[in-house]
């Protein structure tokens, strides 16, 4: 099976969605909702319908992008925020982009793809954030077994492959995971190292 555009587009359009709770992240939310500048360059991967996206638009955040390879998450977020800048709506591979930003939020996009690019999606990162760039969000804290999507790892593999290029600012279990993921998050917020 192919991670590609098109699978993710019909699950999608199946609502084979079980990842998506409908809403916006309560860790994410908690972590946007302390910065204090407005115009934080922030980048949303592999966003999904984006549900932050629309919550950090809606408290006046000025430049979030978002990035999805399938367009139906994208036309749902635009369909629910019909203000949000079309510009800032990318359907595209991560992989290709080549903008940097202040700050990527993970939610999701990092356990959806095939483990085999974990250490792609390190560089990929790193290349993606601006200098002392922050990358924080939630990782899936259960073992990966190799079925997937979501695809399981650990504190531990994480921090083998972030450590070389992040300061592991924080990397603790999430005390504020929706009820079906208690004790299977991990919130982490990771700072690019100087080049």
């Amino acid at each position: 099976m192919e991670l590609n555009a098109q699978y993710w587009e019909n699950r999608y359009r199946d609502e084979s969605t079980g990842w998506d709770i409908g809403y916006p992240s309560d860790p994410i939310i908690a972590y946007a909702g302390q910065l204090r500048n407005k115009d934080t360059n922030i980048l949303i991967p592999g966003a999904g319908n984006a549900y932050e996206a629309g919550w950090l638009h809606d408290h006046g955040f000025t430049h979030v992008t978002v990035i999805d390879i399938a367009p139906t998450p994208l036309n749902n977020l635009r369909e629910r925020t019909p203000d949000f800048p079309e510009d800032h709506l990318l359907q595209t591979d991560l992989f290709k982009h080549h903008k940097t930003y202040e700050l990527i939020l993970e939610q999701t996009f990092f356990c959806a793809l095939s483990p085999s690019r974990r250490q792609e999606y390190v560089h990929k990162m790193y290349d993606l954030l601006d200098e002392g760039g922050k990358l924080a969000g939630v990782l899936f804290d259960f073992p990966n077994n190799g079925e997937g999507p979501p695809f399981g790892g650990s504190k531990e593999e994480y921090l083998g492959l972030f450590s070389e290029r992040f300061h592991i600012k924080t990397l603790e279990p999430c005390y504020n995971s929706i009820k079906p993921r208690q004790g299977k998050e991990l919130f982490f917020i990771f700072e690019k190292k100087p080049a």
